[in-house]
């Protein structure tokens, strides 16, 4: 073998090299964004879980307010299959929109359903129901931490894949851009739900 097939062997075992680096960095990334996701997953599903022991606890003294329990109760059932479709595929544009969507009308429930409690002394004064609202206080402040968490992993990720040489093996490796877990544009929707029986 001449120099010029040891040059050409050098070249090729080079690109193999680069094109194997590319492919890794996009994999740590996307894995990345993925347990970004995942911490989501969980603060979500305590949300949802807390949910029902909330209405369950408040339904004795809010008798003439069945359609706000009954909307939160839709909304959580609404937003628990979005979140599914969402843990299914993190990153996909179409789940992560729904996921959106879906946790704004729960939220602008979760808010409508808090305020109605100020017309309701004795409910205010009770404190399973106060302890409630206190973890799902925390759980929404958590929820906004690990949005934010795979928001910046998105952004990592989709910016490295769209960088220079990286775009071009990405999209034959199968790298699609990823979505990010966006707020809804209400701002009754934005706005967590207050947690106060001061």
């Amino acid at each position: 073998m001449g120099i010029g097939g040891w040059i050409a062997l050098g070249v090729l075992a080079a690109a193999v090299i680069f094109a194997i680096t590319v492919y890794n960095r996009l994999v740590a990334l996307r894995n990345r964004f993925k347990n970004a996701f995942a911490q989501i997953d969980v603060q979500l599903k305590r949300r949802y879980d807390l949910i029902p022991n909330l209405v369950e606890s408040v339904k004795g003294y809010m008798q003439h307010e069945r359609g706000t329990l009954e909307a939160v109760i839709a909304a959580r059932g609404a937003a628990v299959n979005a979140e599914g479709r969402a843990a299914a595929a993190p990153g996909d544009p179409a789940a992560m929109r729904a996921l959106a969507q879906a946790e704004g009308v729960l939220g602008g429930a979760l808010g409508r359903l808090l305020a109605v409690f100020e017309a309701y002394p004795d409910l205010k004064a009770n404190q399973g129901v106060a302890n409630l609202q206190e973890e799902l206080s925390s759980t929404e402040n958590k929820i906004a931490f690990a949005r934010q968490a795979y928001n910046d992993s998105v952004m990592e990720f989709n910016t490295q894949r769209e960088t220079f040489p990286d775009n071009l093996f990405a999209g034959p490796f199968g790298f699609l851009p990823a979505e990010l877990l966006q707020a809804t544009k209400s701002a009754e929707e934005r706005q967590a739900p207050k947690v106060s029986f001061r």
